[in-house]
């Protein structure tokens, strides 16, 4: 591999939280327009189309059993934390929304423990008491803004997604043992896309305009594009170099929720997010540890 400077590796990750950020704004304009459901329906298919045309043509062979059940376990999962996340983006504003997933790293501590017997040690209590406060600061801002019923329950929805996240880091750790990420990538959009399928009778969905698929076509784009990008970046650097850029995502969400969406960034969003970030940090064992979204790129 050709040596490559670490401060352009910083450069490129950042770009990559860039990316994913605007995803995420593509993502609530279309969720405000056509919905959740139709929103990821229609995006699970062209991403499946994209990671196909890089997965199949160099395949050599399909997995074992055991690592197809991680991928579609993972898959099952990853698209419960999509429309959760994606449903609640519709209904709060996007800097809050970024601020209250950040804490799934911490989260994903306490499942370890549950999960794989690891020690919940006393700074990782402290730190969770920190960032706990974080987000009540958020749901006391929320409050004195009157934001309304359906923006507390998107709250909800989004903190139910950081959780399915903390669950899906845990499992993308075996599952990066076990295959690479055009083939994690491959096999988690066919799941979803199949899952969502599944759902259509019940759900329902219409062909989106031609004015919405360039948006559709854009946010599938956006999103394999940065795990793309973050994969190299972390290729080429430590990750504890590279760990600031991923909190760089608030403040991405902070400027194009006010851009698109004219959505004010309250103090108590940012003291809270303040209060989340500094929790997930402080009880990292490892600097990656405190990452959003370094397992999706590795």
């Amino acid at each position: 591999m050709k040596p490559v400077s670490t401060a352009v590796a910083f450069v490129v990750a950042t770009l990559g939280i860039a990316l994913f950020s605007v995803m995420d704004a593509v993502m609530k304009g279309l969720v405000l327009a056509i919905g959740a459901y139709a929103t990821l329906f229609w995006r699970s298919l062209v991403s499946l189309g994209l990671s196909s045309a890089l997965y199949l043509p160099q395949r050599q062979g399909w997995p074992s059993r055991k690592t197809l059940r991680i991928h579609i376990g993972r898959g099952a999962l990853t698209t419960v934390m999509g429309v959760l996340f994606f449903w609640g983006l519709g209904r709060v504003p996007l800097a809050q929304a970024i601020a209250l997933a950040f804490i799934a790293p911490l989260i994903s501590l306490y499942l370890a423990a549950v999960l794989l017997h690891e020690k919940v040690g006393g700074k990782t209590v402290g730190a969770s008491v920190v960032a706990f406060g974080g987000v009540l600061l958020i749901f006391l801002g929320q409050a004195r803004a009157d934001l309304g019923r359906e923006a507390l329950i998107g709250s909800f929805a989004i903190l139910c997604s950081a959780l399915c996240y903390a669950l899906n880091i845990i499992l993308m750790r075996r599952q990066s043992l076990a295959a690479g990420p055009v083939e994690i990538g491959f096999f988690q959009n066919m799941t979803v896309a199949v899952l969502m399928l599944a759902a259509l009778p019940l759900l329902g969905t219409e062909l989106p305009s031609l004015a919405t698929w360039p948006w559709i076509v854009g946010a599938a784009l956006l999103s394999t594009g940065s795990l793309m990008i973050l994969s190299w970046a972390y290729a080429h650097a430590e990750a504890s170099y590279l760990a600031a850029t991923e909190y760089t995502s608030f403040l991405w969400a902070a400027l194009l929720g006010w851009i698109f969406f004219s959505e004010e960034v309250s103090l108590y969003t940012l003291a809270g997010a303040a209060l989340i970030v500094a929790g997930c940090i402080f009880a990292a064992r490892r600097p990656e540890e405190a990452n959003p979204h370094l397992e999706a790129a590795a």
